[in-house]
């Protein structure tokens, strides 16, 4: 079967959000554009590493650029995406793999989140396994399925931001031990189990 590519080669609208109350919610990148949506599945720590590797990168675009790019310092206030995720959230894919490079001549990010590759690993020895995912990964016809998005720098700060605050948004983290705090409590660490209310 050949590789389903979803292409936003200009969104109207790329988002990160969530479904769900905290502590059972689930993290999606939506894109939107011409009247179609995508939204992929991820892990919270998902997220949050891809907002902070777009900022990074668009730092350094900044820096070697001396500052003649277009790429903005800070996400621009009118870009600002405070909406839900567009409904109905069909899942297409759960993201294994995800991958940001920089269009120089297009001054546009390139973001790619690949499906989870899972494998028959039985039989394989660890470089044998590494190899086939690395193959299959690469495998521009019959890999897993991608969502492919092309941003300017406004709109990957601007995204960037606000995964960052949906990240954030969950439930607040206990101040003795960090471990994240449900309405009724939890079982502190550092209270020596003692249910610490939230």
């Amino acid at each position: 079967m050949p590789r389903q590519v979803f292409f936003y080669e200009q969104p109207d609208r790329f988002v990160a959000g969530t479904v769900g109350q905290p502590g059972q919610r689930t993290f999606f990148l939506q894109a939107t554009a011409a009247g179609r949506t995508t939204s992929v599945a991820l892990e919270k720590s998902q997220v949050e590493a891809l907002a902070e590797r777009v900022d990074e990168l668009l730092d350094e675009v900044v820096r070697r650029s001396g500052g003649s790019t277009s790429v903005p310092a800070v996400a621009p206030a009118e870009l600002a995406d405070t909406a839900p995720l567009d409904t109905p959230v069909d899942e297409e894919f759960r993201v294994g793999t995800m991958a940001l490079a920089w269009d120089t001549a297009a001054e546009r990010m390139i973001l790619e989140a690949q499906a989870l590759v899972e494998l028959d690993t039985d039989e394989m020895s660890s470089d044998d396994l590494e190899a086939a995912e690395e193959m299959l990964l690469q495998d521009e016809e019959n890999g897993p399925p991608m969502l492919r998005v092309r941003l300017t720098g406004a709109q990957a700060r601007s995204f960037a931001k606000r995964a960052l605050e949906v990240v954030s948004a969950g439930r607040p983290p206990c101040p003795l031990c960090s471990l994240p705090l449900d309405p009724e409590g939890h079982v502190c660490p550092r209270q020596n189990g003692y249910r610490r209310a939230g």
